[in-house]
């Protein structure tokens, strides 16, 4: 006898606003994965790599990377002071991180040494966070960094912008000569380069951000922008013919 198997129910896909808010959350993922991987690599390498330096790298980065702004990005089309910018991102993600949260009070409660005479848990605290307050400043000092990136990374969005408006105009002019020159289709070019356009900027945003040393963000993100544009100029140029 035959089983009877019931109409499957049509799954329904999520509406506008539940993408909007999956695709904020999945750059605030990165984001933070960002800054938890640059303090991680701070740390190792205050061990392993720069230890005569200890903190002054971390302080170091951050007036590295102030200077590119003040010395090489003076205007940008979203803002007339980008160093201004930068710096008052940077204070507020000080801010709201470390002042509104009273981490800097707990910092310097710790920091303070305790009376002559005194023992217990106030004693045994100070001389836990002795032992580890360069890492404590300096993951304080790589939040401000990765706040300075994080400013030049979105000043540097209209080059991503104005790569791909030509990338797309040149790409759909490809595609008209291809489609009217008789040209074959490739549907396998244009599924993954469509799928590689978002990767090559989520790529870029997380190796500058984390990064553990200073790096002139052209040498970054100009071939980054050169990689988006190619790849959305494979993306229209490889469009079906017929719509």
């Amino acid at each position: 006898m035959a089983e009877i198997r019931e109409p499957r129910r049509p799954v329904a896909e999520p509406g506008t606003f539940a993408r909007l808010l999956t695709g904020l959350a999945q750059c605030l993922k990165w984001l933070l994965l960002s800054l938890l991987f640059s303090i991680l690599l701070e740390w190792i390498g205050m061990v392993f790599w720069w230890e005569e330096q200890g903190l002054l790298h971390s302080r170091r980065m951050l007036q590295s990377e102030l200077s590119y702004l003040e010395g090489d990005l003076r205007r940008s089309l979203m803002t007339p002071e980008p160093a201004r910018y930068a710096r008052a991102l940077a204070g507020e993600v000080h801010h709201y991180l470390f002042e509104l949260t009273h981490f800097v009070d707990l910092v310097d409660w710790l920091a303070l040494t305790p009376e002559a005479g005194k023992s217990g848990l106030r004693r045994s605290l100070h001389r836990l966070y002795a032992s580890i307050a360069d890492f404590v400043l300096a993951a304080m000092q790589i939040t401000q960094v990765f706040a300075v990136r994080l400013a030049i990374l979105t000043l540097a969005t209209p080059v991503f912008g104005l790569f791909a408006l030509v990338a797309l105009v040149d790409g759909l002019v490809r595609r008209d000569l291809r489609r009217w020159g008789g040209g074959r289709e490739s549907s396998f070019v244009y599924h993954y380069a469509k799928k590689t356009a978002i990767p090559v900027v989520i790529i870029t945003w997380v190796l500058y951000l984390s990064l553990p040393f200073s790096l002139h963000p052209s040498w970054l993100i100009l071939p980054s922008a050169i990689g988006f544009g190619l790849v959305v100029s494979i993306t229209a140029s490889t469009f079906k013919k017929y719509l």
